[in-house]
């Protein structure tokens, strides 16, 4: 493995932040500052693609700013892994600001300089958790996030969007200090002063079963964002923010930042070998998988359009948590996989549903009988997300869930392949009824025309 030493990873991460200054400057004239915005998406995305050629032949990316504490620096490190969900948040930022520009104007949203300088830091702070050489760098990133996105949450200002707000800061603020940051110094002081991602960890060697364990869960619950249930809640109470910033939550930043988090602790921080010699990731495999079915079930339930979304997103969350916890090389592909092809997935689903708001300013699935004969594209491209978080050809969504469920195969876990069964029914039961309403039902007879959602 050859090891580069290179400001890339700092630059990947500045284009964003740095944004935020003519985000700034330009504010009385919307077009520069939202071309500022797009300007620095791309640089972004140019940034990273540049590393992508050396990471496919094995280099590594290294940049170390200073040591904060004795032993643990915050640096960056571009690995395979992190290449992946940087790649996936950098060009789906440039999309979603797209997306953000038609809709704060097309609503008539107040508040748009704010949105898009928060929007940008999000960003910024999310690459930086993708590119963390150690945990520390992971946890500092990850603090930051949640700061950055508690103006999006509650972008409203009303009384719903500072209720959202609070709950959604104080459970990821509680847990993140509560629960990953103890872990992290006992990893610290167990490891001699290191908290830096390695293949294999020996100091963990010397840990008990019901200790790595404990350490295991207070990890998964303390890295929230993740949407493990019962520290779930937040992200429906989050729904209450404008569409835009919605799928800045469930696709581009903040549940994939959870959820990678974990994967770098069962990768980085114990290794998958001694992992798989104490035995003990099946109590999250089980976790995840009760998640997978109540939140599914929950879904059925929701009327608004976006709290269905919310619940079949904690779901798709935990194929991930469970995929790397089967402790398999397909379990692990398969949860890296599902990162990206739910992230596409889910972004186009709110999209929609943000497109459907603006142009007919309805937000339940109840109210959207017969739309798609008057939003064909919308709706047409709504079905075509279903699909692809069902996991039904020729999707994206098939290629992730066949790798997962040959993953429970590898590992023996027959049961947890069932639940990935069961679960993909039920997600074809919140979701193929919206589009068989919008297409094969006559639209209410008091119903006004319709059209598609402005571009602008």
């Amino acid at each position: 493995m050859e090891i580069i030493a290179s400001h890339l990873p700092l630059f990947a991460c500045l284009a964003s932040l740095l944004a935020v200054i003519p985000i700034l400057l330009f504010r009385k004239t919307p077009n520069l500052r939202e071309a500022a915005t797009i300007g620095a998406g791309a640089l972004k995305l140019a940034i990273v693609l540049t590393m992508l050629p050396g990471i496919l032949e094995g280099k590594v990316y290294e940049f170390t700013f200073f040591e904060a504490v004795k032993g643990v620096p915050l640096a960056f490190r571009v690995d395979s892994i992190g290449m992946l969900f940087a790649l996936v948040a950098s060009s789906l930022w440039i999309l979603t600001s797209f997306y953000a520009i038609g809709y704060m104007r097309g609503a008539k949203e107040a508040g748009q300089t704010r949105f898009f300088c928060f929007f940008a830091i999000s960003l910024s702070a999310t690459l930086g958790v993708a590119f963390a050489a150690n945990l520390f760098t992971l946890y500092v990133f990850y603090e930051m996030l949640s700061l950055a996105t508690y103006p999006l949450v509650t972008h409203h200002q009303d009384k719903e969007a500072r209720s959202g707000g609070r709950t959604y800061l104080t459970y990821l603020l509680s847990t993140s200090i509560g629960f990953a940051l103890p872990a992290m110094l006992f990893c610290y002081f167990k490891s001699g002063e290191s908290l830096t991602f390695t293949e294999t960890s020996n100091w963990a060697a010397a840990l008990s079963g019901p200790t790595v364990l404990v350490l295991l869960l207070l990890f998964v619950f303390g890295f929230a964002k993740a949407g493990v249930m019962p520290l779930h809640s937040w992200l429906p109470n989050a729904m209450v923010a404008p569409t835009p910033v919605s799928a800045l939550l469930h696709a581009v930043a903040v549940v994939k930042v959870g959820v990678f988090s974990i994967i770098r602790v069962f990768t980085g921080v114990f290794g998958m070998e001694f992992l798989q010699t104490v035995d003990v990731a099946q109590v999250i495999s089980w976790i995840a998988a009760f998640t997978v079915l109540t939140s599914s079930l929950i879904a059925l339930t929701q009327d608004n359009l976006k709290r269905r979304l919310a619940f079949s997103t904690i779901g798709q969350l935990s194929y991930i948590v469970l995929g790397v916890s089967l402790l398999t090389p397909l379990g692990v592909t398969g949860s890296l996989m599902h990162i990206a092809m739910h992230a596409f997935g889910k972004i186009t689903l709110f999209f929609c549903a943000g497109a459907i708001y603006v142009a007919a300013h309805k937000k339940y699935v109840s109210e959207l009988v017969g739309i798609g004969r008057v939003m064909p594209f919308t709706m047409g491209a709504f079905a075509i997300g279903s699909l692809s978080v069902i996991g039904l050809p020729v999707t994206g969504g098939l290629v992730s869930k066949w790798y997962l469920v040959m993953g429970t195969v590898e590992s023996g876990q027959i049961g947890l392949l069932v639940v990935f069964l069961i679960s993909s029914m039920l997600n074809a039961a919140y979701f193929l009824p919206i589009v068989y309403k919008a297409f094969f039902l006559p639209p209410p007879a008091d119903s006004k025309g319709g059209h598609e959602a402005p571009l602008f």
